[in-house]
């Protein structure tokens, strides 16, 4: 009888690990849908009040309110930006998990996104996310150059 519970336990855990793994997946995979036809309004319902975004530039940590301002002009002709997903993997347990994921755009060829999400009033959530260009170690050397070279160049302008 303690086995046949314990079965029934494990079984029980599973089942509810793997909902969530669904909704998980269903809310990320829902946001680049969003992102990629431009639904400004379901796009930013899939973020918490006080989420967090970080983009590629160093000058991109924007709260919710700021990110939806630089966001708007790149939705309102209906499309947003496309990012393809190729792979994810997320850990954590109960109301916070982490992610990440390798994705691709057109544009900036490689990417990986990194967040946060929280279980808010029986709904996931997004509470943070960062995207990252996905730079070859074969050329990172360069690109750490170019970059300096260009943060020397701004602080030169500054003054």
């Amino acid at each position: 009888m303690k086995n046949l519970f314990l079965a029934i336990l494990v079984f029980n855990f599973s089942i509810c690990a793997e909902d969530q793994n669904t909704s998980i997946n269903s809310l990320l995979d829902g946001l680049h849908q969003d992102a990629h036809e431009g639904n400004f309004k379901a796009y930013f319902a899939r973020y918490s009040k006080n989420a967090v975004f970080l983009g590629t530039d160093k000058t991109e940590r924007w709260n919710i309110e700021e990110f939806k301002a630089y966001a708007k002009p790149a939705f309102a002709d209906g499309h947003g930006w496309t990012y393809e997903i190729l792979e994810r993997n997320w850990e954590g347990n109960g109301d916070t998990r982490w992610f990440d994921e390798i994705l691709f755009n057109e544009k900036l060829g490689h990417c990986r996104g990194t967040g946060v999400v929280q279980l808010i009033n029986d709904e996931w959530k997004i509470a943070h996310y960062a995207l990252t260009m996905l730079v070859p170690n074969s050329i990172a050397a360069d690109i750490g150059s170019q970059t300096q070279q260009t943060d020397n160049k701004e602080a030169f302008n500054k003054k």
